[in-house]
């Protein structure tokens, strides 16, 4: 394997887990941003539903975007745009909702071209090392969700200032961003008669079903990000202090299972790690559920990471092969449904929950992870188009680094 490759790997990986970092900064601060602001319960949602609307808006404008600009250029740029959005939301004060919903407004545009662009640059990369590399990008931004939470803790507990948690955090990761991004490795364009006759309506109905699986993997990862302290403490009667632990515990089995997922998937191939997955996630809401006390949720929710986890990064790497020379504009399309199920989730649950009770909300989910189990078919390789078996061999051509740009 190439210098080329490797330093792309290396620099993509750093990339997924600044983003990781950045995300979290912001999710898990957004009480204080609530109080900074002195934004009303009433507004909160408004502007907590824009930001995933806008970054489906960025994420259809950079369909259109790599049609002239390498996904390379496009994620070199739209990161620092991030970044610098995060330190603005934070740089705010009391009143100024206008600079706030500016703020956010940057942020979404710019997460939506930035997801997009990072799994375009991913999903080519596995192509080119030919095997799976993709769930190691996605341990990646688990990682870096980690640290930003802890982080973000960190500065709840010691009363700080919202700009002064995220400008050290900034300073250190935009020029970090910028340097690594040098080594970004673009594929080699496909011909246009080619790409063309991958878009319209073909291409949606083959893309369908990785639709269907994202939205139902965001409904489920959004329920354990919104409702699981809640649940363990008004359903299963733990304490505050406790209450804080499940998401933790998420994201930590999510992390650990995106390390080993590739591994899986080399040996047994995607579409026996999409419906082991499946089948654990979906066992991880039923203990949930039927939970007696705390720690057997804290079991299903450690269940519900090592299942969740492989979906999202293999539901990206089943549209670069079945659309090799289209997938950038697949994973595009296909990044929509990330924030179509972000949207979905956290009040189709709230909603189940108080009508009927959380314990059948969090059923619906777990019926939704089981559908994916009649789409898995979708996730096999295309020997025609990605090589047989698993994977495919390793090819000499790495396609164009982004240095020249």
């Amino acid at each position: 394997m190439t210098d080329v490759l490797r330093r792309g790997r290396a620099s993509l990986a750093f990339g997924f887990f600044a983003q990781g970092v950045a995300f979290a900064l912001l999710v898990t601060r957004i009480p204080a941003v609530q109080d900074r602001y002195g934004v009303s319960d009433a507004l909160l949602p408004v502007f907590l539903a824009a930001v995933p609307v806008l970054a489906g808006v960025g994420s259809v404008t950079t369909e259109q975007l790599v049609k002239r600009i390498r996904p390379s250029r496009l994620l070199r740029w739209s990161q620092p745009v991030v970044l610098l959005a995060l330190l603005g939301v934070g740089a705010g004060g009391h009143g100024q909702v206008a600079a706030l919903a500016v703020a956010l407004g940057v942020f979404g545009l710019a997460v939506g071209a930035l997801d997009a662009s990072m799994n375009m640059l991913g999903v080519s990369l596995q192509r080119s090392y030919g095997r799976s590399i993709m769930l190691g990008f996605h341990a990646a931004y688990s990682l870096g969700g980690i640290l930003g939470a802890s982080l973000a803790w960190a500065g709840a507990h010691w009363h700080l200032a919202l700009w002064v948690s995220y400008l050290p955090v900034v300073a250190v990761l935009l020029p970090a961003t910028l340097v690594g991004s040098r080594w970004y490795v673009d594929a080699e364009p496909a011909p246009a008669a080619e790409r063309s006759g991958e878009r319209g309506t073909v291409v949606f109905r083959l893309l369908l079903p990785l639709c269907l699986v994202m939205t139902f993997a965001y409904i489920g990862d959004s329920t354990v990000s919104n409702w699981s302290a809640k649940y363990l403490k008004d359903v299963l009667g733990s304490s505050e202090q406790l209450a804080t632990v499940p998401y933790n515990v998420y994201m930590v089995t999510t992390l650990v299972g995106r390390s080993l997922g590739d591994l899986g998937v080399r040996r047994f191939g995607a579409v026996a790690v999409v419906r082991l997955g499946a089948l654990v996630a979906a066992g991880g809401f039923a203990v949930v559920a039927v939970a007696p006390g705390a720690w057997v949720g804290m079991l299903g929710f450690t269940l519900l990471g090592l299942g969740l986890c492989v979906l999202v990064p293999q539901t990206f790497a089943a549209a670069g092969r079945l659309f090799p020379h289209a997938s950038d504009a697949a994973i595009a399309r296909l990044n929509i449904f990330n924030y179509v199920g972000f949207l979905i989730g956290s009040p189709l649950v709230g909603a189940l929950g108080d009508a009927w009770s959380y314990r059948g909300a969090v059923l619906v989910p777990m019926v939704l992870v089981l559908v994916t189990l009649g789409y898995a078919r979708s996730f096999a390789a295309q020997p025609d188009r990605y090589g047989g078996g698993h994977e495919r061999p390793r090819t000499a051509d790495v396609g164009r680094g982004s240095n020249g740009l």
